[in-house]
C-alpha cells in the first residue's frame, strides 16, 4: 500500500539514514548483509539485530492505517508462536509518528510477538519504508534471504514456513 507519511526522526537517527553524499540509503536487497537495527521496544527491552546472529529474525515494517498490514499480523503471530521457540525472532516496526504510539500499543495487545516505533530507533540501516508492508527475512548469519515487500508476495503462514523453515538449524 503506498501512502506518504512523516516517520518522527531524531536528528541523530536521521544523520545515519542519510550518506555522506547527502543520499538516502537504499532498501537493502535479497543476499546483502542485514544492516543495523538498534531499537526499544514497546515494553522497553532493547532490541539489537546484531545480537541475533545464530536465529532466523523477521523484520516487519507496518502500521495500524495500512489494511494489508494489519491482514498479514495474525499471520505473523501464527507463524511466530510456532517457531519461536525453534529459533525464529521477529520486531515489528511502526512507521507511524510517536503521537501514534497508543494506537500501536493497543493493536500489539492482540499479538504475542514483539514490537517498536520506527522513530525509536538508535540505529536503522533499512532506512525509511516506501511502501508498507515490507518484510526482511535474515538467516543465522545475518544476510537477507528473503523481501515481502508491499505485500508481493502475500505473507501468509504458508509463505514465511517456505522463507523460514530451511533457514533453521536442523537438529
Amino acid at each position: 500500500m503506498k501512502r506518504l507519511f512523516t516517520i518522527c526522526f531524531p536528528l541523530p537517527a536521521l544523520a545515519l539514514a542519510v550518506g555522506l553524499s547527502g543520499s538516502v540509503i537504499a532498501s537493502p536487497s535479497v543476499g546483502q548483509a542485514a544492516p543495523a537495527l538498534k531499537v526499544a521496544q514497546l515494553d522497553g527491552q532493547p532490541f539489537d539485530l546484531s545480537a541475533l546472529r545464530g536465529k532466523v529474525v523477521i523484520v516487519n515494517f507496518w502500521a495500524t492505517w495500512c489494511p494489508p498490514c494489519g491482514a498479514e499480523m495474525p499471520q505473523f503471530d501464527t507463524f511466530y508462536k510456532q517457531y519461536h521457540l525453534q529459533g525464529v525472532e521477529m520486531i515489528a516496526l511502526s512507521a507511524e509518528r510517536s503521537h501514534a504510539r497508543r494506537d500501536v500499543r493497543k493493536t500489539m495487545e492482540k499479538y504475542t510477538f514483539p514490537a517498536a516505533m520506527l522513530c525509536d530507533a538508535k540505529a536503522n540501516g533499512f532506512g525509511d519504508p516506501d511502501d508498507l508492508p515490507d518484510t526482511y527475512v535474515i538467516d543465522t548469519n545475518g544476510v537477507i534471504q528473503a523481501k515481502f515487500l508491499a505485500g508481493k508476495p502475500q505473507v501468509t503462514v504458508k509463505s514465511l514456513t517456505d522463507a523460514v523453515i530451511p533457514l533453521l538449524p536442523q537438529k
